[in-house]
């Protein structure tokens, strides 16, 4: 049997949200030494359709003249049309086998299906709109009007990626499904809950919607508009602009002081450092008398006759 606790037994699921007076189709696959095939709406169990190998069929009375079906091989396509409120729903393919010459019930795929009308319903939900950025938290409100005991609220994404988000049971008994994990916070008081979804990036963008369940209802009931969140990219653009003037003012920095050095040297005569000095005139006349081996001395007393 389906569960409403998020922990039912299934293969893959699909969320379709859609507007009452559409139509959706549900393949449900099976194996060659089938038996029958079932599709079930979980919430209060009912058989919406069985198909047996033979093609026999039986139709729920809710979906008589809404509901058409074809045989694939082994599989089985069901398409329901001019869906109303009251089709909201979890629906379950379940298929009956023989196994050791025993029949065996094996459940297949689960498919979520919300459906939305334009009168007013019993879920409450804000805010209406979001546009956080990455990195940031959004709180999404669910507030039950209804006064009958409710079994349960989901908060699902319905479009982009649809999947289940969360499920609070009237117990506070919760699953947080793997797009939030460990993302997630949420208080629960009476028939209201505030959900806290953290650390939100670009792949969170989406619209997502409140579903409650009834304990007296055969379906469950959505809010019409949802939340519609769109999460923008965290903009660099000012940390750019702010790397450039660094830059800037690092190259300017580095010219000044390559014209200052320039200044610098060019006040300076190099060629004081550089060009080959004159030897002392003094020392190099007393060096080359020296050198002389005869030194020839005038008498300076000595008058010439």
């Amino acid at each position: 049997m389906l569960s409403c606790t998020g922990g039912e037994n299934e293969q893959s699921t699909d969320i379709v949200s859609v507007w009452e007076g559409d139509s959706i189709s549900i393949t449900c696959s099976g194996s060659e030494n089938q038996v029958g095939m079932y599709l079930r709406a979980g919430i209060q169990p009912i058989n919406v359709l069985y198909v047996s190998k033979e093609n026999t069929s039986y139709i729920h009375p809710d979906f008589d003249s809404r509901l058409h079906y074809s045989r694939e091989g082994s599989n089985i396509r069901i398409t329901l049309h001019r869906l109303r409120e009251s089709d909201s729903n979890i629906y379950l393919c379940s298929e009956y086998i023989f196994s050791k010459q025993r029949p065996k019930e094996l459940n297949g795929k689960t498919t979520m299906i919300v459906v939305k009308g334009n009168a007013s319903g019993v879920i409450e939900q804000s805010p209406h709109s979001v546009n956080p950025q990455e990195g940031q938290s959004v709180s999404i409100t669910c507030a039950l009007r209804s006064s009958d005991a409710e079994r349960g609220i989901y908060l699902l994404k319905t479009h982009m990626q649809p999947e289940k988000v969360l499920y609070v049971s009237s117990q506070n008994a919760s699953t947080i499904f793997p797009a939030f994990a460990n993302r997630l916070e949420y208080s629960k008081e009476e028939k209201k809950i505030v959900i806290t979804l953290h650390n939100l990036w670009r792949n969170d963008s989406d619209i997502y919607v409140c579903v409650g369940v009834l304990n007296n209802s055969y379906s469950f009931s959505a809010n019409r508009a949802g939340t519609m969140m769109l999460v923008k990219e965290v903009e660099w653009t000012n940390c750019g602009n702010s790397s450039w003037i660094i830059y800037g003012l690092i190259i300017v920095l580095v010219l000044l002081f390559s014209a200052l050095v320039c200044c610098t040297f060019h006040r300076v005569d190099m060629k004081k450092y550089f060009q080959k000095k004159n030897p002392n005139a003094v020392y190099e006349d007393m060096s080359y008398s020296s050198k002389r081996s005869t030194l020839v001395r005038t008498n300076t007393y000595s008058i010439d006759n």
